[in-house]
């Protein structure tokens, strides 16, 4: 068995390395245990919202995304062809964050922002190919056996905690309950050159479009656009990721392109699922593997990380501070009611406006956000939602 450490974290991903940034950079010893031989440079999730930028900002991380990444001073929902649109401009939020804007900058690039800055932390290691087997609990801490190449290692600790994603190993051995379901459309996220921008008139970096028998939205890093597609009615997801149907769909957006080179496609399906506890004795969850939700505005990873910043915040309480350990059960009471209200909901409704195919129906949406708009009060508001500041008040005011 490996000497004692405070925390194990299951999962490198976003959440699990920010927590270990957290807690490294206050000298509490962190072991980072990730299944995978590496960061994941999957295509993931892209998009981050004002306040984790603040948050991430003192550790030297937004300053490296800035220059990774590209600010999104507005979004957009669009009709097309038309044109027509509501542009969401987020620097009325300038008083209420440093970083009024969007950031598209791969999950990719943060994870290894967060990893070169773990690694000059002397409190914590990172173990790749290293896929947990169990979870176990004492009376006085936590043993997480992992499974390396080199044969079974049992990490002893204070506490666990389960950034292990949807599939979450850390969860199951808990016998925690997923609940929800599948939506039954699947994306088809694909990335490409092609410059939408210099195209569609108005465009900005982040757009969620509505076309006459579906949707599809654009999302701009640099150099590439990441585009999500769906299957026409009648079509498998198989049939329309075939190079000739991908393209069809992709000429919906542009038709007179000409080929559009695809560069990588993943295709996924979206859950909306809640975990029925966050906490089970020493051990915590966070992120994909408490809460699944839509994509549709980027609130999943960002909520994750921030679920990071809540839950870190007690344990160096507990473990530096000397806080009595119930200061722990806020985590639960503070975050879950906001994954279940604030996140999973805000992006069901996101996801139910772009599937709505009625084409009075999206005209009164398009116009309702317009008024939004035209309106600063009701604007501020809806940012300050949609940007996550307003749940993370919340969750701030909740004793």
């Amino acid at each position: 068995m490996n000497a004692p450490r405070k925390v194990v974290v299951v999962g490198a991903g976003p959440v699990g390395l920010t927590a270990a940034l957290l807690l490294g950079s206050k000298g509490i010893g962190v072991t980072v245990l990730e299944a995978e031989t590496a960061i994941s440079q999957e295509l993931r999730a892209s998009t981050f919202h004002p306040p984790t930028l603040d948050m991430m900002a003192p550790y030297g991380i937004t300053q490296k995304m800035l220059e990774a990444g590209l600010p999104c001073p507005t979004w957009q929902i669009r009709l097309h062809p038309s044109g027509e649109r509501a542009v969401f401009d987020l620097s009325v939020l300038k008083d209420d964050s440093e970083h009024p804007y969007r950031l598209q900058c791969e999950q990719s690039k943060y994870c290894e922002f967060v990893l070169d800055a773990i690694r000059k932390l002397p409190s914590v290691s990172v173990i790749f190919s290293a896929p947990v087997t169990q979870v176990e609990q004492t009376s006085g801490g936590v043993k997480v056996t992992a499974s390396p190449e080199e044969g079974e290692i049992t990490f002893a600790a204070d506490y666990a905690i389960g950034a292990d994603g949807a599939r979450s190993v850390v969860r199951r051995a808990l016998g925690i309950e997923l609940s929800g379901d599948i939506y039954p459309e699947t994306t088809i996220l694909t990335t490409t050159a092609y410059p939408f921008h210099n195209k569609l008139e108005g465009l900005s970096n982040v757009s969620y479009c509505w076309k006459p028998d579906g949707t599809f939205s654009l999302l701009r890093l640099p150099g590439v656009w990441r585009v999500s597609l769906y299957a026409r009615d009648g079509q498998t997801t198989e049939e329309a990721m075939q190079d000739d149907a991908q393209q069809d769909l992709l000429h919906d957006i542009v038709p007179d392109a000409g080929r559009i080179d695809v560069l990588e496609t993943r295709p996924y399906r979206i859950h909306r699922r809640l975990a029925s506890a966050y906490r089970k004795g020493r051990v915590f969850l966070a992120g994909d593997a408490a809460h699944l939700n839509s994509p549709s505005g980027g609130m999943g990873m960002n909520g994750g990380i921030h679920d990071a910043f809540s839950l870190c915040e007690k344990l160096v309480a507990v473990l530096q501070e000397g806080t009595d350990e119930s200061v722990l059960d806020h985590y639960e009471r503070q975050r879950r009611p906001i994954a279940a209200d604030e996140i999973i909901q805000q992006a069901h409704r996101n996801r139910t406006r772009m599937q709505e195919r009625d084409p009075a129906r999206r005209r009164a949406l398009l116009e309702e956000l317009q008024r939004t708009i035209d309106d600063p009060a009701k604007l501020k508001a809806y940012l300050l939602k949609s940007s996550m500041i307003e749940g993370l008040r919340r969750a701030s005011a909740t004793a």
